[in-house]
């Protein structure tokens, strides 16, 4: 996983104890996600993570294109289902891209059928986690990346 540097946004959710501590650069996370109260549940839990940090969000699928595009993460956690587009159409548009994607995909949905699951690992998703019953599964593999464990 490439080194990136802490980024002064107001979505960067790290102390710099947590960064000096570890003496890596944190892992930045992007996320995807239409519902309010999910955002706001995996911005507030895994910002508890050390050496995890949110590089930022959005809620439809032209906005995560140009905010992809504008800045680097190291992990993509995408919703199936969005306000405007879908995750599998943006993870089409970004095999396309000139731009390389070299961050860990997953998609965190409550539609992960087989069907979504083979879509998503052609355009490289590592992980699917159901929404509904595999938070704490997502939690723990970003609490392992976060402080440098070899993932899965």
């Amino acid at each position: 996983m490439k080194q990136t540097h802490l980024s002064s946004a107001n979505m960067d959710h790290t102390t710099a104890s947590n960064t000096i501590r570890s003496g890596v650069a944190p892992l930045r996370i992007f996320l995807v996600e239409d519902s309010v109260d999910v955002r706001d549940l995996m911005i507030e839990t895994l910002s508890e993570i050390p050496g995890v940090v949110f590089a930022g969000f959005s809620e439809e699928e032209d906005d995560a294109l140009q905010k992809i595009d504008a800045d680097s993460f190291d992990v993509l956690i995408l919703d199936i289902e969005l306000k405007q587009g879908n995750g599998m159409s943006l993870l089409r548009t970004l095999s396309k891209s000139a731009k390389p994607l070299n961050s860990l995909k997953i998609i965190f949905s409550n539609n992960v059928s087989n069907a979504f699951r083979r879509a998503g690992e052609q355009y490289g998703v590592r992980f699917f986690f159901d929404k509904s019953s595999e938070f704490t599964k997502l939690r723990n593999l970003l609490a392992a990346l976060g402080t440098g464990l070899p993932d899965h």
